[in-house]
């Protein structure tokens, strides 16, 4: 029978189709037709193929846009928000506007030509955490920003295009987005009630229970949340309680880009490689420390976390009408699957 799971985040509803259970061979798809790799101008040696660059873990000894790279970061060719200008906010009639200013960067991850993340090595993925943190930090001193989600498209499906070289996207944002919103609500109705944060909570009974776990290290914990909107949806969490991203500790760095090797790793042995998006969810930027509007307990009640989902299905009228997701893997399956896969 199916059945209806809250999630205890925000509230959201989700269906857990049990008559519709599906096994991982049932979402394996054909791969894409990928751009050449003599043609991608994110290779190491096509620099000035691309923008020029605003940030790079390099060698000693090499200058900015040559060659001698580990991870680089430059501007977005097409960018969603363009970082010349001011906000302009105004009223047009009864609606808001302002003008489309933000900052949109394209952290490449490699410079040999590896299309998806799992073929990092753990060293090459830590240096793409601390890029991550580096930039977000600095785009947190700009006064116009109030958000900045990193993020990553694998595979065309999850919109990566054609060009398929290893790489993440940084976008900030003049205004909290909602989704952030509603998660920053969730966990302040739940933090005034009982005087906890809701996803410490969460990680407490998610470890004792162990049926939804994937992969659990010293200071970071994965897991396939209760109410999955999709089939092998993973959230990625620190077990220490952090509401920043950029104030994690060095021990923490390492070990979260440990649990990311050994979580793509297993989504790619377990699905045969499928697209894919992550995207992290932090507290939006305080210049005014711990406050953000009426988000007055934001540091003890707001937990950061990074939502993987695997592109396996397509949201459809119902869930586009409703609100609702129906999801025919139930989370105890997925986790199992992806706890028995070998790396």
């Amino acid at each position: 029978m199916p059945e209806l799971r809250k999630d205890p985040l925000i509230g959201r509803w989700v269906i857990i189709a049990t008559e519709r259970a599906k096994r991982p061979v049932d979402f394996i798809t054909s791969h894409d037709d990928p751009l050449p790799e003599n043609e991608c101008p994110f290779c190491e040696g096509k620099e000035k193929d691309t923008p020029v660059e605003i940030f790079a873990v390099r060698g000693n000894g090499t200058g900015a846009n040559g060659k001698g790279w580990s991870v680089r970061v430059i501007p977005s060719i097409n960018p969603v928000l363009r970082i010349e200008g001011e906000l302009n906010r105004r009223a047009k009639g009864m609606y808001d506007v302002m003008d489309g200013i933000g900052a949109h960067e394209v952290i490449v991850e490699s410079p040999k030509h590896l299309i998806n993340a799992s073929d990092l090595t753990m060293e090459q993925f830590h240096a793409v955490l601390h890029t991550a943190v580096t930039r977000m930090t600095d785009l947190e001193r700009d006064p116009r920003f109030r958000y900045a989600l990193w993020f990553k498209n694998q595979g065309e499906v999850a919109g990566a295009g054609r060009i398929q070289h290893c790489r993440s996207q940084l976008i900030a944002t003049p205004a909290t987005p909602k989704r952030v919103k509603e998660e920053l609500a969730g966990s302040r109705r739940y933090f005034e009630d009982k005087e906890r944060c809701l996803l410490c909570d969460l990680i407490t009974q998610e470890r004792e229970a162990k049926l939804r776990v994937v992969f659990n290290s010293d200071h970071i914990i994965a897991l396939c949340p209760f109410a999955s909107r999709f089939p092998f949806e993973l959230w990625i969490l620190p077990k220490r309680h952090r509401c920043d991203f950029a104030a994690m500790e060095p021990e923490e760095l390492t070990d979260l880009a440990s649990v990311f090797t050994q979580v793509l790793g297993r989504l790619k042995a377990v699905l045969d490689d499928p697209p894919y998006n992550y995207l992290l969810h932090t507290a939006p930027f305080r210049r005014q420390r711990g406050k953000v509007g009426h988000w007055k307990t934001i540091e003890e009640d707001f937990h950061w976390h990074i939502e993987l989902i695997p592109r396996l299905t397509r949201v459809a009228g119902f869930e586009w009408g409703t609100g609702f997701y129906i999801n025919p893997t139930p989370p105890e399956e997925a986790a199992k699957y992806l706890r028995e896969a070998h790396v």
